[in-house]
């Protein structure tokens, strides 16, 4: 390894950690929207609107970042190419897919647990990569992937939940959907980024103006989401999503700038991180009591995760 690579490695572990604390927050944000006036009042429509107005509100963030810059000219400029669809169906997969199944998840399951149960998608995306990108696994990654299920299994093996709140298990299972879908958006994301007319920061807000789209003009109108989207948008919780937006700009800006230095299965571990500081924001700030259980099911899951992150390396 050059002195110059193992630089950029150190950069992009770096940004991978870093886009961790900006989600474990956002995560817990996402919490508060859905529990608040009017989200609380719309329980089927909530997630989904939550959705769409965090990443309508993340899409703004960074296309006026890019304008200062002079650069939004050549983020439509990529659009059109090979490269700008393979990261519209990464953002397909990542956005109104993975975020939908994730908010469903925090709203049945609780933030902690879907937190959790959604944080296996690396070892997902790290067999994806293996197979697709030829990121080459060994012994210690396959290990990675089976701490983060084992790890799984402890996190959602809560038998008194099944007979009081069975909608916990759908929870779970949304999680889970979440998982396989943001499992797929790293991988695709790394492909479309091989192109040389595509850049990080070209590559997100692609990824947030086409997510925003899709929830705007598909899966809001379906659903008839629209009155719940204008009276939060004229109460106060309106200020709460903008940040939540920003968080979530900085997150995918920084989780995309690491997965084209490191790989995605490596960019994908790192950021899955994101579960501890969720649990660190809940204890902190709401003060949510974890049991011995969650604690032992997350440190496997996070094991699992450093274990993929650790030994994966690109092709």
């Amino acid at each position: 390894m050059t002195k110059k690579s193992a630089k950029e490695v150190r950069l992009g572990i770096g940004l991978g950690a870093t886009s961790a604390i900006a989600w474990g927050v956002d995560t817990v944000i996402i919490g508060i929207i859905i529990a608040s006036t009017p989200f609380k009042e719309a329980v089927m429509l909530a997630p989904i609107i939550a959705a769409f107005m965090h990443d309508f509100f993340s899409s703004i963030w960074i296309s006026l970042f890019m304008i200062i810059r002079g650069e939004f000219i050549n983020v439509l400029k990529v659009f059109p190419t090979k490269s700008g669809a393979i990261l519209i169906l990464g953002a397909l997969s990542g956005g109104p897919l993975a975020m939908s199944f994730y908010f469903l998840g925090i709203q049945n399951a609780g933030v902690t647990y879907a937190a959790s149960i959604a944080s296996i998608f690396p070892g997902i995306g790290a067999v994806l990569a293996y197979f697709f990108l030829k990121e080459k696994m060994n012994k210690k990654t396959w290990s990675g992937v089976v701490l983060s299920i084992i790890g799984v299994i402890v996190l959602a093996y809560v038998p008194t939940k099944f007979d009081a709140e069975s909608n916990f298990f759908i929870g779970i299972l949304f999680s889970l959907g979440a998982a396989i879908f943001w499992g797929l958006e790293g991988v695709i994301g790394a492909w479309g980024m091989r192109g040389r007319e595509v850049v990080p920061l070209y590559a997100i807000n692609i990824r947030q103006i086409t997510s925003a789209l899709s929830y705007g003009i598909i899966l809001v109108p379906l659903m008839h989401g629209y009155p719940l989207v204008f009276e939060a948008a004229t109460s106060s919780i309106v200020w709460v999503i903008v940040i939540a937006g920003l968080l979530g700009t900085a997150n995918y800006s920084l989780y995309y700038s690491s997965i084209d230095k490191i790989g995605a299965a490596r960019g994908q571990s790192l950021n899955n991180t994101y579960v501890f500081w969720a649990i660190v924001t809940e204890i902190i700030f709401i003060g949510t009591a974890v049991n011995f259980q969650f604690v032992i099911g997350a440190i496997i899951v996070i094991l699992g995760s450093i274990l993929v992150s650790g030994s994966v390396k690109r092709s």
